[in-house]
C-alpha cells in the first residue's frame, strides 16, 4: 500500500511538473492559430488590393497556411519536450513510407501547380471535367472545388483534373450555339426556314454577325431535322437555346 501511495504521489508530482509545459503549448497553439488566420486575412486584402489573379491567390494562401501549420506543430512538439532533432530524424526516416503512401496527394499537388502555371481555367469559369459541369469556386493545393448547376459542391483531385480533358465554356466571350430541331414534314420548308431566320435575326440575345444559319441535317419520309447555328454571349447561351426551341415549335404549328 505504501508503494502504491508513493507511485500515486510520483504521478501527481510529474503531472504538476509537466503542467506548465502543457499550458504553454496550449497558449502557443491558440495564439498560433489566431496569428495564422490574421496573416491569411491580411494576405487576402493585400492580394485583392494589388488585383492579383484570384486563382493564384487561392493556391498560394493554401500553401502558406499549411506551411505555417507545420511550423506551429513543430514548435508545440518542441515545447512539450520532444527533441526537435529527434523529431526531424523520425520525419526523415518516415519520409519514404509517407512518400509512397501519399503518391496520390503528391500527384494532386503537382496537378495544382500545373493548373496555376498553365491556367486552363480560373476561379469563376464554367468548366466540364470528369463528366461534371459547374463553376470553379476555388483551387486548393490538392483539389479543385466546383459548384454544379444543381448547387452541388464537388471536389475534383487536381491530379486527374490536370491530366484529363477539360472543356472551358467561359474562356472566350462568345460561343456558338447549335440546336437540333425535328418537325413533321412541312410542305413549304422554305417558309419555315425564312420565318425562323427572321425571328432569330430580331432576337437581341443572338449576335447579328456572323448571321444565324439554319441547315437541313436529316430528311426522312415524315420528319425533317434542322440544325440551327447562332453565336451568343456566354450568359445568354441557355436563354437563346430555349428561345430557338420555342420559336421553332410556334412556327411549325402555324404552317
Amino acid at each position: 500500500m505504501e508503494k502504491f501511495d508513493q507511485l500515486i504521489s510520483q504521478y501527481i508530482e510529474n503531472f504538476f511538473a509537466f503542467l506548465p509545459q502543457v499550458v504553454t503549448a496550449l497558449i502557443i497553439l491558440i495564439i498560433g492559430l489566431w496569428f495564422i488566420k490574421f496573416l491569411q486575412n491580411l494576405a487576402q486584402r493585400i492580394f485583392l488590393r494589388k488585383k492579383i489573379d484570384p486563382t493564384f491567390t487561392s493556391f498560394i494562401l493554401d500553401m502558406m497556411i499549411w506551411g505555417m501549420r507545420i511550423v506551429l506543430f513543430i514548435v508545440i512538439a518542441s515545447k512539450l519536450g520532444i527533441q526537435t532533432s529527434s523529431f526531424v530524424a523520425i520525419i526523415g526516416a518516415m519520409s519514404l513510407a509517407i512518400g509512397l503512401s501519399l503518391q496520390g496527394s503528391l500527384s494532386n499537388f503537382a496537378g495544382g501547380v500545373l493548373i496555376i502555371m498553365f491556367k486552363p481555367f480560373r476561379i469563376g469559369d464554367i468548366i466540364e471535367a470528369q463528366g461534371e459541369t459547374g463553376k470553379v469556386i476555388a483551387i486548393h493545393i490538392f483539389s479543385t472545388q466546383i459548384l454544379t448547376y444543381q448547387n452541388d459542391t464537388l471536389y475534383i483531385p487536381n491530379g486527374i483534373l490536370s491530366n484529363g480533358k477539360i472543356k472551358n465554356f467561359t474562356q472566350n466571350d462568345l460561343r456558338r450555339l447549335e440546336v437540333n430541331i425535328q418537325t413533321s414534314l412541312i410542305k413549304d420548308t422554305n417558309s419555315f426556314i425564312d420565318a425562323l431566320q427572321g425571328s432569330l435575326e430580331k432576337y437581341d440575345k443572338i449576335i447579328s454577325q456572323p448571321k444565324p444559319r439554319i441547315l437541313i441535317k436529316e430528311l426522312l419520309d415524315t420528319k425533317i431535322t434542322y440544325t440551327v447555328q447562332v453565336w451568343v454571349e456566354n450568359d445568354n447561351f441557355h436563354t437563346a437555346s430555349s428561345y430557338i426551341l420555342y420559336k421553332a415549335k410556334e412556327i411549325s404549328d402555324s404552317l
